[in-house]
């Protein structure tokens, strides 16, 4: 089982994770904003998305699917400009399927100055398949 201490922890939760790299990050743009005046939440899932599949992809050495949102918190807007971070690290293991957190950190640049803060947090399940689509066993470590 991983160590899942980093998501564990008592840091502020308005700081990038210390001696971690993203797994993606991406500017907010223009064309990635709503009506209201922030970023779509369809436009943060898919990042997600894809940011969990890598650790994932990385255990299995192959391909896997999507399985299941297991949870989904937008707890902050993310706006133009912001500098998006994701970060994902497998938590779980079963048999053939996986569950990935992923924590995603807007970098906010003004003025000279920047702020981070923590913008969602999600929990996806994510299944190894073969080449016929089926699920397969996860290999051995």
């Amino acid at each position: 089982m991983p160590d899942n201490s980093q998501f564990q922890d008592d840091r502020s939760e308005d700081s990038l994770p210390e001696n971690r790299m993203p797994v993606i990050r991406v500017p907010a743009r223009p064309a990635d904003q709503n009506p209201g005046g922030s970023i779509f939440g369809g436009w943060i899932m898919s990042y997600v998305d894809i940011a969990g599949s890598i650790p994932a992809l990385e255990r299995v050495r192959g391909p896997v699917v999507t399985r299941a949102v297991d949870s989904f918190e937008f707890k902050k807007p993310v706006f133009v400009g912001d500098l998006v971070s994701c970060y994902a690290e497998i938590i779980s293991e079963g048999r053939t399927s996986m569950k990935v957190k992923v924590e995603v950190f807007a970098e906010r640049m003004s003025m000279g100055e920047t702020s981070t803060v923590k913008v969602t947090e999600a929990i996806m399940t994510y299944v190894a398949i073969d080449e016929k689509r089926r699920p397969k066993q996860l290999p051995e470590r």
